[in-house]
C-alpha cells in the first residue's frame, strides 16, 4: 500500500472512533503518533551512527516495545498504558544537565492528548502507522509529499488553516531571500515548518559535507505558540535532517521589545506572521510607545527589524491593509524605509491563500540598514485561463519564474515598475501604489483628450464635405 493510501485508512479509522471529532483532533491525534514513529526511526538511525546514545524516553515506553508487535497490547490495556506514556512524557523531571532531545519530547506532549476512546482502533491505527519506515529513503521522500497532504488539510480544519503557506510561497521567497550555510534562519511564527524546511532544503542544495551540514543545525530557528503546529513542525524538522530541532512554544511577541540583545540577532527572517488578528491586552506595551498596536502582523514587523543583524535580510507575508494602513501602520512603514532597504515588493492577486482568506496579499524583501532609495514593484498575475486560485488549482512554484528571471535585471515592464522613496514620503507612506501599466490604472490628460478629440471632429467634417462634393459632382 502506497503512503498515500496508509495516511487515508489511518485516517478512516480515525473517523469510527466517538472520542475523535472532526479534522483538526484526527490531525492533533495523528500528530502525536507520528512524531514517536518518526523519533523512533530516528533513534534506529542514531544507535547505528552512535555507540553511547541513550534515547530521552524511559524504556518502556520507546515505539518500539510497544507498538511494532501487531499482536501486542490492545483494548482497554492498550489506552491504560497510552494514559502512562502521556503521563511520563509530560512530568519528566528535567534540568540543565538533561539532554536537550528530552526537552523537544516533552515540550510536544504538554498539550498534547489521546482523543481515541477505543484501544482496538488505536491498535489499528498502530498497526497501519508501521508500514512506514521512515529510514528508508523512498518512503522518507514520499512522505514529504504526504506531509504537505496533511497539512493543507488543516485548511478545512477551522482556523487551523491559519499554519499553512502554500509551498510555492514559501519556496519562491526563500530562494530569493538566499540563506547560506552558517547564517541564522528564523522564523518568529513558524507554524508547521515551510520557510524553516525550505532553507533547509536551499542549504543543502549548496553542500553535502558533514560540516556545512552540521553548520545549519544549530542554525534553524523558530517559534511557534500553538500546540498542534508546533508539534508538527518538530516532526517535520526531524525528518528534514534536523537532529535537535530549535522550536520553541511560545509567543515571540512576549518577550519585551528591549530585551533582545545582540545575541538573539539573526541573518535571515523568512515568516508569513498571522495577520488580520489581534493581540491579547497587554502584548502591546512590550514596544515602543509609537509602535504599539494590538494587530499582530504589524507587531512582528517591528520585531523582525529589531531582531536583525545589519545586513540581514528579511522575507515575509502582509496584507494590502498594511500597504495604506494609517498611524501606528504610516509609524512602522517610516521606520521600515528610513532604516532598511525595501527593495522590493510583488504584489500577489486574490486567492492565494484560499479558502482560509481570499485578502490581497504582498511579499516584502527588505535589508537591514542603511535607507530606502526606491521600492520595486512586481504584479503577479494569473496563469492564462485562470480567475482565481483554489484548493484545486493552487500557485505554482513555476508561476515565479517571471519574477526571477526579472530580479537580478530589473527593468519597467507591464508587470514591474519602480516609485522613489521620497514620493512614498509624500503620500504619507502609503505603499499601496498600483500598477501604473495597467490599462484599468491609466490616467489621463482630459484637455489633451478632449483636443484631440475636436480635432477628429474636424477631419471627420472635412472627409464629409469632400464626399458629399464628390457626390454632387457624380449626380450633376
Amino acid at each position: 500500500m502506497s503512503i498515500s493510501n496508509t495516511i487515508k485508512s489511518i485516517q478512516d479509522v480515525m473517523r469510527k472512533d466517538a472520542g475523535v471529532d472532526g479534522d483538526a483532533q484526527r490531525i492533533s491525534q495523528l500528530g502525536w503518533m507520528l512524531f514517536l514513529k518518526v523519533f523512533d526511526d530516528y533513534e534506529t538511525e542514531q544507535e547505528l551512527m552512535t555507540d553511547d546514545y541513550e534515547s530521552p524516553i524511559p524504556e518502556k515506553y520507546r515505539y518500539r516495545n510497544w507498538a511494532l508487535d501487531e499482536e501486542g497490547i490492545t483494548g482497554d490495556a492498550l489506552l491504560e498504558f497510552i494514559d502512562g506514556l502521556f503521563k511520563e512524557l509530560k512530568e519528566m523531571e528535567l534540568d540543565e544537565r538533561s539532554p536537550r532531545l528530552a526537552f523537544v519530547v516533552q515540550s510536544i506532549f504538554e498539550d498534547s492528548y489521546n482523543y481515541m476512546k477505543s484501544g482496538t482502533l488505536l491498535r489499528q491505527v498502530v498497526n497501519k502507522l508501521n508500514e512506514i519506515n521512515f529510514n528508508k529513503k523512498d518512503d522518507r521522500h514520499q512522505f514529504n509529499d504526504i506531509y504537505e497532504k496533511i497539512l493543507k488539510d488543516l485548511q478545512s480544519a477551522g482556523n487551523a488553516g491559519e499554519y499553512y503557506t502554500p509551498r510555492a510561497v514559501t519556496k519562491f521567497m526563500t530562494q530569493m531571500v538566499n540563506p547560506q550555510i552558517g547564517e541564522t534562519v528564523f522564523d518568529p511564527a513558524c507554524g508547521t515548518g515551510g520557510f524553516l524546511v525550505d532553507a533547509i532544503e536551499h542549504m543543502k542544495e549548496q553542500s553535502s559535507s558533514v560540516e556545512d551540514l552540521k553548520a545549519f543545525q544549530e542554525n534553524i530557528r523558530g517559534v511557534e505558540k500553538k500546540p498542534m503546529p508546533h508539534m508538527l513542525c518538530t516532526t517535520n524538522l526531524i525528518l528534514h535532517g534536523i537532529d535537535v530541532p530549535n522550536v520553541r512554544r511560545d509567543n515571540t511577541l512576549n518577550k519585551p521589545y528591549n530585551e533582545y540583545k545582540a545575541k538573539d540577532r539573526v541573518d535571515v527572517v523568512l515568516t508569513n506572521p498571522p495577520f488580520g488578528g489581534q493581540e491579547e491586552d497587554g502584548i502591546e506595551k512590550n514596544f515602543p510607545a509609537q509602535f504599539q498596536t494590538r494587530e499582530t502582523a504589524d507587531l512582528f514587523l517591528v520585531l523582525i527589524m529589531r531582531l536583525l543583524k545589519e545586513g540581514g535580510r528579511c522575507a515575509l507575508v502582509l496584507p494590502d491593509g498594511f500597504l495604506f494602513g494609517e498611524g501606528v501602520k504610516t509609524r512602522i512603514k517610516e521606520r521600515l524605509l528610513k532604516e532598511n532597504n525595501l527593495h522590493t515588493i510583488v504584489r500577489l492577486p486574490k486567492g492565494v491563500f484560499a479558502p482560509y482568506t481570499s485578502i490581497n496579499t504582498n511579499l516584502l524583501f527588505f535589508e537591514k540598514g542603511g535607507s530606502t532609495d526606491e521600492v520595486w514593484y512586481f504584479e503577479h498575475t494569473y496563469p492564462e485561463g485562470y480567475k482565481s486560485y483554489s484548493k484545486t488549482k493552487p500557485i505554482r512554484i513555476e508561476e515565479f519564474d517571471v519574477e526571477k528571471e526579472w530580479w537580478d535585471d530589473r527593468t519597467e515592464t507591464d508587470q514591474a515598475w519602480k516609485v522613489t522613496a521620497a514620493e512614498i514620503e509624500k503620500r504619507n507612506y502609503n505603499l499601496d501604489i498600483k500598477n501604473p501599466n495597467s490599462e484599468e490604472n491609466q490616467t489621463y490628460d482630459v484637455e489633451a483628450l478632449l483636443a484631440k478629440r475636436n480635432s477628429l471632429n474636424e477631419e471627420i467634417e472635412k472627409l464629409s464635405s469632400s464626399l458629399l462634393d464628390e457626390l454632387k459632382e457624380t449626380l450633376a
